[in-house]
């Protein structure tokens, strides 16, 4: 009897320090609302700034955010990052919120036990367990936006959950939770990263989407295409448009082309190419290799920058 009584003495003392965890990360934590319907949740990451999950901010104006005490505040966007879903909000300095503890995202090992938290208006603090699925070095999102270390989680982020702190079991702030980054996993942006952009964004250094001018298709290549090219490349990116003045054109690219690699990473479709195409390529010089004619060939394209301001086309 006494080793059943000291079992479940040693389980409630578990799921009180979860809960506190819990608390602890909640305190920092908010409610957005940014977009119709369904809201998310942010992160106190400094006196007055809000981290919240980019996709998640659907409007520019008439955002607000609830604070723990159930108080509502108005939010303005201080700045925003698509490449690797962080976006900014500044609220009244003086709101009442405490300030987060954070740990380092780059001790995390697969098995590791984290907890995601969240917050709704309407319910309050809310949470979510699971442990780490998967933890990794560096990468780039789909959209070429830096991430510096890939974490995957076995756990489910429920609506309003992205934007919201990953934490520990003693509720550390390990990351941003995010579901818009893959298809396949949960993830977290990582401390580190967020950091970065938050610096970008607050203080104007950060640029706007690198670009190529190009509109792409992905293509399979035929045997008789490989033989006489001499390449062993089985699906590249197509060219049916070149933007006039753009920085394929000025490379002398052509419709027809067909990229099958860029500074040597292999180009299977046009998510490869958007993955190279971070921020930090802007004004860079690189390589593709394109199937010209029959023929294996290799272009110098400058990296041109495309403002978020801009009136942008869905190119590549």
């Amino acid at each position: 009897m006494s080793s059943t009584l000291e079992h479940s003495d040693s389980l409630l003392s578990i799921s009180n320090d979860l809960a506190d965890a819990v608390a602890r990360a909640g305190a920092a934590t908010v409610a957005v609302h940014a977009r119709n319907r369904i809201g998310s949740s942010g992160i106190q990451w400094r006196s007055g700034l809000i981290v919240t999950a980019d996709h998640a901010v659907r409007r520019d104006d008439d955002i607000s955010v609830t604070l723990p005490n159930g108080t509502h505040v108005p939010a303005t966007l201080a700045g925003r990052d698509s490449d690797t879903d962080i976006a900014v909000l500044r609220i009244e300095a003086g709101a009442t919120l405490e300030a987060p503890q954070f740990a380092d995202a780059a001790q995390l090992r697969a098995g590791n036990l984290v907890l995601a938290v969240a917050r709704d208006a309407e319910d309050g603090v809310r949470a979510a367990s699971g442990v780490i699925s998967s933890a990794s070095g560096p990468w780039r999102t789909w959209r070429g936006g830096n991430i510096d270390r890939f974490i995957a989680l076995d756990l489910s982020l429920y609506a309003g959950f992205s934007g919201g702190p990953l934490v520990d079991v003693k509720g550390r702030v390990l990351g941003m939770n995010t579901s818009a980054l893959s298809r396949r996993f949960d993830l977290a942006i990582p401390n580190a990263t967020v950091e970065r952009v938050i610096e970008q964004l607050i203080s104007g250094r950060r640029r706007g989407r690198a670009y190529i001018g190009l509109g792409l298709q992905a293509v399979r290549l035929s045997d008789a295409l490989r033989r006489s090219a001499g390449i062993d490349a089985d699906a590249g990116a197509i060219v049916v448009a070149v933007e006039p003045g753009g920085p394929a054109e000025k490379a002398g690219l052509f419709v027809g082309d067909i990229i099958i690699a860029l500074d040597r990473v292999k180009i299977e479709d046009t998510d490869d190419i958007l993955a190279q195409l971070g921020g930090d390529r802007v004004g860079t010089q690189v390589t593709l290799r394109v199937v010209r004619g029959g023929k294996a060939v290799e272009s110098q394209v400058e990296i041109g920058e495309r403002r978020a301001d801009d009136d942008e086309e869905e190119e590549d």
